[in-house]
């Protein structure tokens, strides 16, 4: 028997609301969130679908987290949008606040968008890819806790952060990528564990500061950035830009907010569009298209490509879920209180 059971988008969208609202978010927030892990679930990114449900349950149980979270949309300059996610779900402040980033973006040539007071705990690519199909260049950041032991070092400082950048191209999908600044996810070191699979050298120390395979003892101990002294200064940029620049927290003190509840991390997350029909023309248009099909041309695969073939093939023959994720949802939602 199959492991997978194979479900339609709707159908995926429609099991993820009724869990959150079931855990008591109201109709609206449950939205959000329910779109973003049925769209990483419908490309591939599983990670980031329905296996971060049953980790919602820690979230909403945070002390400080607001179900009836009702987000704030300031336009603080032309240029400048401010979010104030009500220490919900991030992802919902967020999508309250796109329109306001994609009319300053079309009209000035770029704009910035600070989503604070987020709990945030799903992909970033959903929204950048969104703002390039509107015809922006999209870019997106944030820290997490501070899970990642800079290159050199043994000790946490950093979050996985990940970033985020979509490009539009004319007549097919955007160019899109979306990657932590670790060797590897935090979920994907989580499913290894879940699995009894040991990890490839160079993704992690154990408590004691040494390299080790063992994902458990790196959960407990700290993960390494990606290309060494590289990774760690984007990560150290990203720490900066989308945690003090816009009046939220570093990786390390979203940790110490969390004090101990194993919620998703709560900070802030950065979003910058920009519109490529004012600052550059159609020539650059034509320039970035024989780029990207010089790489494609000779069988380099293009980030996206895949997660875009995925949904392809998703939308003709329906989306996988493990049998096990599913079941075990099910069996959530049936012991909820009430």
């Amino acid at each position: 028997m199959s492991e997978d059971i194979l479900m339609t988008e709707a159908g995926v969208m429609e099991l993820a609301q009724r869990f959150l609202t079931g855990q008591g978010l109201a109709a609206p927030h449950a939205a959000a969130m329910a779109r973003a892990l049925t769209r990483a679930q419908r490309d591939g990114g599983l990670s980031h679908g329905l296996q971060r449900l049953p980790g919602t349950r820690d979230t909403i149980g945070h002390p400080e987290f607001n179900k009836a979270a009702r987000p704030k949309v300031e336009q603080l300059t032309p240029a400048v949008v401010q979010v104030d996610a009500d220490y919900g779900f991030s992802i919902y402040g967020t999508e309250l606040g796109l329109p306001a980033l994609r009319r300053s973006a079309g009209q000035l040539g770029i704009a910035f968008m600070a989503v604070r007071n987020g709990f945030h705990s799903t992909a970033l690519w959903p929204v950048v890819e969104d703002l390039a199909e509107a015809g922006l260049v999209g870019l997106s950041m944030n820290p997490t806790h501070d899970w990642v032991a800079p290159a050199g070092g043994s000790r946490p400082v950093f979050g996985t952060n990940p970033i985020a950048f979509a490009w539009p191209r004319p007549d097919q999908k955007p160019y899109v990528f979306d990657f932590a600044t670790t060797a590897a996810s935090r979920a994907d070191i989580a499913m290894h564990r879940q699995a009894g699979q040991q990890v490839p050298p160079g993704w992690g120390l154990d408590p004691e500061g040494q390299a080790t395979t063992d994902p458990a003892a790196i959960l407990a101990g700290a993960m390494l950035p990606f290309g060494a002294h590289k990774g760690s200064a984007i990560a150290t940029m990203i720490e900066l830009m989308a945690g003090p620049m816009i009046g939220d927290r570093t990786s390390h003190s979203s940790a110490r907010f969390d004090a101990g509840h194993q919620a998703a991390p709560c900070h802030g997350e950065l979003i910058i569009a920009l519109n490529p029909g004012l600052l550059g023309g159609a020539g650059d248009v034509e320039n970035a298209e024989r780029m990207l099909n010089a790489i494609s041309g000779q069988g380099a695969r293009l980030p996206g490509s895949r997660r875009h073939a995925l949904r392809a093939r998703h939308d003709r023959e329906g989306i996988p879920v493990r049998k096990a994720l599913y079941e075990r949802i099910l069996q959530l939602m049936a012991d909820a209180p009430g």
